[in-house]
């Protein structure tokens, strides 16, 4: 089963997405999406955006995971 962890984009450079999952910030691949912004929210699989969600959608996520690990 893969996982994969909703961020929130914090900045952008040469492709590249800085994101924070969580309180923790992490340099990512944002190159298999056109339009990633500051600001966005995406899902995360293996240091790769995989695609945007909602500020809804990552709220959802986030708690999932979180009932997931308790």
């Amino acid at each position: 089963m893969c996982v994969g962890i909703s961020a929130k984009v914090v900045g952008m450079k040469d492709g590249m997405a800085i994101v924070d999952a969580g309180g923790a910030t992490r340099e990512i691949s944002a190159e298999l999406l056109d339009d990633v912004e500051p600001g966005d929210y995406v899902m995360v699989h293996a240091g790769i955006a995989i695609s945007k969600i909602t500020q809804e959608e990552e709220e959802q996520a986030a708690d999932l995971l979180s009932e997931a690990l308790s």
